[in-house]
């Protein structure tokens, strides 16, 4: 039977079976996988910036990133950082899944894609979230095309992939950076987001605090919406309770006609699981996009770090975000 565990309708979301062809540590808590077809035939295609939902030993459906090239064919590579605060999924794959083990996996699917219309490219990491901007610069690379990659980690032992960026042919276009574990205090986003290069795009995936640091920078700087693009997994500190805010509100499930109230200090996510409607779901912190649904009608307050301005206007995450109005109609 066909299982299912992302957006309704998105067919991406179709499970495969794939064997752990190779387990390996690569920066302090952080392991990478390769993932093979059982029988050794091409596997789907994939583009720069890409994930997969994975369902670890554990039973846990999340969402990696693809960090290798999408011209490689035959294999599926991710890193996955053990969260010891987390609810057990990193663990779970950290731990238990070994080389022969096998994993049922989404086919691949892409929210943070490459602008093909952007003159140059500057890429922006923070911790794990490498894994989605390395298959963009291997991409780029393989190209010729005009970019650079800023990457921040607290230390050399917590840089993933220190070993790959670190070769000649890095040299010119990749900087790492050690913070810490405070990117603004040693890559200064305000100058170097001051001005927009042409018709260059930005993105950017990591823990909180550098999104955060790195979207006020280029939007003070002038830079478009449309050319800021955000990925983030669930890598940083998120308050709840502060992003389920106050006040109640009513949402309008279109396909059924029925009402669902969410009362202060309830998702609407988990409201609607109170009134017995499955909907798909992850992280759980607006970061990872798999609860992403259609807004009909309403005003939203979007609280995720998934839709761009332009998407914010007929999606919305309903793990974090709320109302402004009295009532949101969703695709639901």
């Amino acid at each position: 039977m066909t299982t299912y565990i992302g957006r309704p309708g998105d067919e991406s979301a179709e499970l495969q079976s794939l064997v752990v062809r190779e387990k390996r540590t690569i920066a302090r808590d952080i392991a990478q996988f390769v993932l093979v077809h059982p029988e050794g035939a091409e596997l789907p295609p994939f583009t720069a910036g890409s994930h997969l939902v994975v369902v670890t030993p554990g039973g846990l459906p999340r969402r990696y990133s693809l960090c290798n090239s999408p011209s490689e064919r035959d294999r599926y590579v991710i890193a996955v950082k053990r969260e010891p605060d987390g609810e057990g999924g990193s663990a779970s794959m950290v731990d238990a899944a070994r080389a022969g083990m096998r994993l049922e996996v989404s086919l691949p699917f892409n929210y943070f894609p490459l602008a093909e219309e952007a003159s140059s490219h500057l890429l922006i990491a923070g911790g794990i979230g490498i894994t989605p901007i390395l298959a963009m610069a291997r991409t780029l690379a393989e190209r010729g095309a005009d970019f650079r990659l800023e990457y921040c980690t607290r230390t050399s032992e917590h840089t993933a992939f220190l070993d790959v960026l670190s070769q000649p042919e890095w040299k010119h276009r990749v900087r790492i950076l050690h913070d810490g574990g405070d990117p603004p205090a040693i890559l200064p986003f305000a100058s170097m987001l001051a001005r927009r290069e042409g018709e260059a795009h930005l993105y950017c995936c990591g823990p909180r605090g550098l999104m955060n640091a790195v979207r006020k920078a280029a939007t003070e700087g002038g830079w478009p919406a449309t050319a800021l693009h955000f990925e983030d997994f669930g890598t940083s500190d998120f308050d709840a309770a502060e992003a389920l805010g106050e006040g109640e509100f009513v949402v309008r499930l279109a396909r059924s006609g029925c009402d669902v109230t969410v009362p202060a200090g309830v998702s609407i996510l988990e409201a609607l699981r109170n009134a017995g409607v499955e909907v798909p779901s992850s992280c759980e912190s607006g970061t990872c996009g798999t609860c992403r649904t259609r807004l009909i009608e309403g005003t939203p307050d979007h609280r995720d770090y998934v839709l761009d301005e332009d998407e914010q206007q007929s999606s919305i995450m309903i793990c974090v975000s709320r109302a402004k109005s009295p009532r949101l109609v969703l695709d639901l």
